[in-house]
């Protein structure tokens, strides 16, 4: 095949992949976490799930990563192959870490070239028959080089150390990831969406519209074992929302991963095509990726009954308050396309100000106490500035890195911010970075990041954001909507 490759980002000396530090997640807690089993293990487990699979007729099996622009890659194995993938793993290629989201390939200082391979291993915890895709079932895979070590730029056992770090203090957390999309008729990748249904923003106008596909939607993500929350339309022409109920962050990753998927397989029987872009029109309110997460010690949610503000204990501000912090950074993670930055608009709820408070949607870190009653178990907190472009295993593990270090260093938060930030005095309350270049440039003052993500990933990261930026630099507004349109 032919392979478009971007020029920006610096030269890589090859495709070697370095066994080096991953950061402060590479204790030895945090290294046991992401070690294979032994292989005779993996094989009867692999021979059960195979056999469970067969019932449900069964005959192949997808396997994905999401790579560092946010873009959902995968290889199929039929069913008879699964025990040998969970042996020996799939092969995939070191290059698939500076794809950028139109498949050109740029290049970092560790990352890049044709030479190299690597194992993706199926998680065969999270298995599950596709209802989407009759004959079809997912799981998420791990990516390790081929003598069984960890890959370094593996995203999904970044989250997963990210995990593993937080439970060498005590902690664990619950998180969510809301998911936004736009359907539009089937057309060809050109075209501009023409809309299945033109009711008002939130309408039930819309629902009844499309109410035999929206439970379809529905019926699909409960045969696959997910607890849907709520599902309604959203404030953009054919925008819809669904909420599943929050589990640990790789967790809640992977499932961010299996509801787009099963949303685009329904959306397609209906003779629907979908967009998770952060925008799919210029101008208008763009699909959120908005993480929800809550931390929680000996059972005991930390965002509630303690002395800090709304009911915060110390651990809870702490961690929130190094989210807060380290926002401009998580940027580059968290709104990973630079069309995300037409979204992040102020006065569009999509919290474009780097300030927190208590249910406001215009604040990029709002506190959500829940209903007196239920305090003790919906206390949350929703990063808001995220996006649907966003890889979300980087998104919950650099959210992870950023909150630790914030609880580590005892950090409290600063005074809430009520009301639009966007009325307030000029100068009063920061914006978020306008631009990729900004966030780009906090990114590399970050030494947490830089630490917890380790060398390899950090630099690929680092060097597809730099070459996504130059490659929409001079595109206008229109232009970068319609090239990200149908990539997400």
């Amino acid at each position: 095949m032919t392979i478009g490759t971007a020029t920006a980002g610096p030269t890589a000396p090859g495709a070697a992949q370095p066994s080096g530090s991953a950061g402060p997640f590479g204790a030895a807690g945090s290294a046991a976490a992401v070690a294979l089993p032994p292989r005779a293990e993996r094989a009867e487990r692999a021979q059960l799930a195979a056999d469970r699979l067969r019932t449900a007729a069964v005959e192949a099996v997808a396997v994905t990563w999401v790579d560092n622009a946010g873009v959902t890659r995968v290889k199929a194995v039929p069913l008879g192959g699964l025990t040998h993938a969970a042996q020996w793993g799939v092969g995939t290629a070191p290059c698939f870490d500076v794809f950028l989201a139109d498949d050109a390939i740029t290049t970092s200082p560790i990352i890049g070239g044709p030479t190299g391979d690597l194992r993706l291993y199926p998680d065969l915890e999270r298995i599950v028959p596709l209802a989407g895709q009759p004959g079809w079932a997912w799981a998420p895979g791990d990516r390790y080089t081929q003598s069984g070590a960890p890959h370094p730029g593996c995203q999904r056992l970044f989250a997963r150390r990210a995990q593993a770090a937080a439970a060498e203090r005590g902690l664990s957390l619950k998180a969510g990831i809301e998911v936004e999309w736009v359907v539009a008729l089937a057309g060809s990748p050109q075209e501009e969406p023409q809309y299945p249904t033109h009711g008002p923003a939130y309408g039930m106008h819309r629902l009844t519209d499309l109410s035999d596909y929206l439970r379809d939607v529905l019926r699909a993500l409960g045969e696959q074992g997910l607890n849907v929350l709520q599902i309604h339309p959203e404030y953009s022409p054919g925008q819809f929302e669904v909420s599943v109920a929050p589990e640990g962050p790789v967790g809640a990753a992977d499932t961010s991963v299996l509801v787009r998927h099963t949303v685009r397989a329904v959306s397609a029987k209906h003779g629907l095509r979908v967009s998770f872009a952060p925008v799919v029109e210029a101008g208008a309110v763009g699909n959120g990726g908005h993480l929800h997460l809550s931390l929680w010690r000996d059972g005991h949610n930390l965002g509630h009954g303690g002395s800090g503000p709304h009911g915060l204990t110390a651990e809870a501000e702490g961690f929130l308050a190094g989210v807060l912090d380290a926002l401009p950074e998580l940027l580059v993670l968290g709104c990973s396309s630079p069309a995300g930055y037409l979204r992040l608009v102020p006065s569009h709820w999509a919290g474009a100000y780097q300030c927190w408070g208590l249910e406001n949607r215009e604040a990029a870190l709002r506190l959500v106490t829940g209903s007196t009653g239920e305090r003790a178990a919906a206390a949350n907190a929703e990063v808001k500035c995220f996006d649907a472009s966003a890889n979300p295993y980087l998104a919950v593990g650099a959210v992870l890195a950023a909150g630790l270090a914030g609880l580590d260093q005892r950090r409290a938060l600063p005074p809430e911010f009520t009301g639009d930030p966007a009325a307030a005095e000029p100068g009063t309350v920061p914006r978020l970075p306008q631009a990729p270049a900004e966030a780009l440039a906090a990114y590399e003052r970050s030494a947490v990041l830089r630490e917890a993500l380790g060398e390899p990933l950090y630099q690929a990261v680092l060097a597809v954001r730099r070459a996504e930026a130059e490659q929409y630099a001079t595109a206008t507004p229109e232009e970068l909507a319609a090239a990200t349109r149908w990539r997400y």
